[in-house]
């Protein structure tokens, strides 16, 4: 490159023309950049912040009939990060809902100039996201199988078909691409404007230049926004500010937690090429390279996400407005290259500018959405982890259903931002995790990758006993599990570095801790669920209970119902394991990623009662469960007490003495299917019953075991869990649990109406279990989830669990196939006769293999034709 900057950009004068459309636009409302307009003193919904995603929410909530909306904009509108946005809109996102919004943001910024007559820049010019190994290629063709589910267009093509889309792209290290005819670029202040006058044409009032310093809360709902102009009274606040996000909701009145952080992002700027390149050429998405390259007004726009991110503004907001950020060209150099080399006709162009813009990024890579669990009204959608313009249309729309109707339209758990705590609202561990985010938008991502940022955050009492044992960890909601144990002797560097979308280097580790749970007993440390208490003076936590359950909880004390909690659509907000401690004492089991959602859930319903108390208990217990056919003889050595089924059931629970400790929650099941015991352990006894439990167990042949080995038992057992197969539009009859739901009950509970019309109109679609035939676990690409299911060669659902099940020796997959539409168009029922009849497929990036789809699980089947076999085959040894 010729580095030659020229001192007048283009894009800024791009932006200035939207500035002066707005001031158009408020003129028409009676307002200039001199003459505000009239400041409101109330209003239904506040937004904060006037860049796409405050427009796109304010649009789509006037689309949906809202009316007294008022945008809120510090600055100018657009002036943010919006103004510097390379306009790159595309499908290729990592999760489903991300593609959907995308997709859905495509289909909005097409039709906007239409509907508005402001012209977005929209070229369809498509896109290609090249691959430089076989694992890269792989990771494609997974994401292509997953956009086809979605009706989005796409193809896996070989490197020459490369070079004929796009003439600049050097293909000799390629290996393949996925080409996206249907991406597309805008300008994305154009789009914003766009945005902005249907928003106001639908009667949004837009105030520039308005600072919110604070969200007024009483009796934990909004009642008010406090700007530098005033209050307005309101009943919703969104917050979309952007970078900004966090320090709005450590400002408020109750602090709300919005965990993202800044980083500096680079792009170039090249005056236009001297060979004249089509305006349709696709977007280059180099990932292996980490650079992207987009056509720009005759030149290029060439950005990246580097391995060694920049964080900003980590102490806080310290300008008005995003100005452009000093240039750093020893910081872009390694992107650079890797553009030239990408592109080595490139050499000789000219640099306009080199652009530094902040973006903000999550602890996951995902965005930020919904209604905070502290403050009801208080909603936000922020955290784009540099894809706000792909995101803003979807993210308007959901959030906007979300406001509407009480939930969007698809499941959003993925963006939830519930999904969050307080745990990750400090701006230490938010600062260095996004140190890690940032280059991982580019990294090969392959199945069960762990973040090594922000560990040991929090972790059992038993953590460096376990770890001195081999233990590999993963974190969940930022608790620290057990993977599984590596025995002494193996390699553990090479075991850490194990990354592979086939066979992983520790399949015969799981498989040796799941025979272990099958013929003798595993410990495995569970403190990571959410465990919580709710108690009453007389009947009334019984009663919330049995309004917020679908199970029946008027059971003897001891007993334990699982049971789900579900939402006025009968789907699941919640799976959990209930126990009767007393007759108004309850201990709730939930998964470990659910306490900020459960407790949420449980409070928004829980009525304002002095004799009711819920209280979170995690940090209180810590769990162990014994699984084997031998963990009844490991107890009853320390308790002196028989564990045999006779004297203590299948989902009891009793409180004993386990060694020296006392008050250990002692229950009787193990969320596998296998035989064994849960124990709820006192934390200051935690090391003392671990210890007496794996000295006992010696004689029996104890050994430690981790979450790998449990999801292989589950899946063959199959168990569903919330977060994988359950969310909040999978009902209990759609997945085979019917039996849990207290249809012969006179009494109400949520979801009800929907279930027992679901009941009377039957589902269309069921969970099932599929076990692959003619898959070859050593060499062929392995399941993981995500997979298209084809039955009698039609598209059917997709997988949501996939695991070896080392009993069957085949893989299992769990997942969702529903019936083809009636001539009418609408779902037909689907009968037990249509999933044993079917001839199923599974997709595992693009090459289909045949399974077997069952409503019931396969193990005692298999098990029985495996004894059948092995004794043939001796008897045939002894024939001989």
């Amino acid at each position: 490159f010729k580095y030659r900057v020229v001192s007048v950009s283009s894009y800024r004068r791009a932006s200035r023309g939207l500035w002066t459309s707005v001031q158009r636009l408020l003129a028409t409302t009676g307002g200039t950049d001199s003459q505000l307009p009239p400041f409101p003193s109330q209003a239904r919904v506040v937004i904060c912040g006037g860049g796409i995603v405050g427009t796109s929410v304010a649009y789509h909530l006037a689309k949906l009939g809202w009316t007294d909306i008022v945008l809120l904009e510090q600055g100018r509108l657009g002036a943010g990060t919006t103004r510097l946005c390379a306009g790159i809109v595309s499908v290729a996102k990592p999760i489903s809902v991300e593609c959907q919004m995308a997709n859905y943001s495509l289909n909005l910024y097409q039709q906007l100039e239409e509907e508005t007559g402001v012209k977005t820049g929209y070229a369809n010019t498509g896109s290609l996201c090249l691959a430089q190994n076989q694992d890269r290629l792989l990771s494609l063709k997974r994401l292509a199988s997953r956009l086809k589910v979605l009706g989005i267009s796409c193809n896996v093509i070989k490197s020459k078909a490369v070079a004929k889309l796009h003439p600049l792209v050097n293909i000799h290290d390629l290996v393949g691409a996925l080409h996206l005819p249907d991406d597309a670029v805008v300008s994305p202040p154009d789009v914003n404007h766009a945005l902005a006058v249907a928003a106001a044409q639908h009667g949004v009032q837009i105030l520039e230049r308005t600072t919110v310093q604070q969200v007024l809360v009483e009796n934990g709902h909004v009642m008010a926004v406090e700007t530098d102009r005033g209050s307005i009274e309101c009943e919703y606040f969104v917050n979309c500010a952007g970078q900004w996000a966090y320090e709005l909701g450590q400002a408020s009145e109750m602090k709300v937690s919005i965990p993202l952080h800044g980083c500096e992002h680079f792009y170039l700027l090249t005056k236009p090429l001297p060979e004249n390149l089509s305006a349709n050429n696709p977007v280059v998405l180099d990932m292996d390279g980490r650079v992207y390259v987009r056509n720009w007004q005759g030149g290029l726009l060439s950005g990246g996400f580097e391995k060694n991110p920049k964080p900003i503004f980590t102490e806080g907001r310290n300008q008005l407005e995003i100005q452009n950020m000093q240039e750093d060209w020893d910081h872009f150099e390694p992107m650079l290259s890797s553009l030239l080399r990408r592109m080595p006709g490139l050499e000789s162009a000219e640099i306009l500018q080199l652009v530094n813009c902040p973006e903000s990024f999550t602890p996951d890579m995902r965005c930020l959405m919904g209604e905070t669990p502290g403050v009801s009204g208080y909603f936000v959608l922020a955290g784009m982890n540099s894809s706000g313009l792909a995101f803003a249309g979807g993210g308007g729309k959901y959030l906007a259903e979300w406001m509407t109707y009480g939930y969007p339209s698809t499941d959003v758990w993925p963006l939830d931002i519930k999904r969050f705590g307080n745990l990750q609202s400090s701006r230490t561990f938010l600062r260095h995790r996004v140190m890690e985010v940032m280059p991982l938008l580019y990294d090969l991502k392959v199945p069960r990758w762990d973040f090594q940022t922000g560990r040991q955050l929090r972790t059992s009492p038993l953590y460096d006993r376990l770890d001195t044992q081999g233990a590999r960890w993963m974190e969940k909601h930022g608790f620290e599990r057990p993977k599984y144990f590596i025995p002494q002797g193996k390699d553990l560097l090479s075991l850490d570095q194990s990354k592979t979308f086939y066979k992983p280097d520790w399949f015969d580790i799981v498989g040796a801790e799941v025979k272990c749970c099958k013929e003798a007993v595993c410990v495995v440390d569970m403190s990571s669920f959410t465990k919580f208490e709710l108690t009453s003076t007389e009947g009334e936590a019984l009663d919330l209970l049995q309004h917020l359950c679908a199970n029946d909880l008027d059971v003897p004390v001891g007993h334990i119902v699982h049971t789900g909690m579900l939402n006025k659509r009968g789907g699941y907000e919640n799976d959990c394991s209930v126990v009767r401690l007393s007759k108004n004492s309850f201990f709730i089991i939930s998964p470990s990623d659910q306490p900020v959602h459960c407790w949420s859930w449980i409070k928004k319903h829980m009525p304002s009662d002095p004799n009711l108390h819920l209280e979170d208990v995690s940090w209180k217990f810590t769990a162990l469960n014994l699984i084997g056919p031998r963990a009844m003889d490991v107890l009853a050595e320390l308790s002196y007490v028989s564990m045999k089924p006779e004297h203590f059931p299948s989902m009891f629970c009793k409180e004993m003495s386990v060694g020296y400790a006392n008050g250990i929650r002692v229950m009787s099941m193990t969320h596998t299917g296998e035989p064994g015991f849960m124990l709820y352990i006192p934390i200051e006894y935690a090391l003392h019953v671990y210890n007496e439990v794996m000295s006992v167990g010696q004689k029996y042949g104890i050994r430690n075991a981790g979450y790998y080995g449990l999801r292989s038992l589950r899946i063959e057992k199959f168990f569903a869990f919330w977060g994988q197969d359950l969310n909040a539009f999978t009902t209990p009859l759609e997945c085979g649990r019917e039996f849990r739901v207290k249809f012969d009950k006179d009494m109400d509970f949520l979801g009800r109406e929907a279930l027992v019309q679901q009941r009377h109109d039957g589902v269309s679609r069921r969970f099932v279990m599929l076990v692959l035939e003619d898959h070859d676990t050593e060499l062929d690409v392995w399941p993981w989830w995500g997979e298209p299911i084809y039955c009698n060669g039609r598209l059917a659902g997709t997988t949501t669990s996939s695991a070896y099940s080392y009993t069957l020796e085949r893989h299992v997959c769990l997942g969702f196939v529903s019936t083809p539409p009636g001539p009418d168009g609408l779902p037909t029922p689907i009968t037990p006769d249509f999933i044993n009849r079917g001839d199923y497929e599974v997709d595992i990036a693009g090459q289909r293999y045949s399974a077997k789809a069952k409503l019931y699980p396969f193990s005692s089947l298999f098990t029985q034709q495996k004894r059948r076999k092995e004794d043939l085959e001796l008897s045939n040894l002894q024939a001989k």
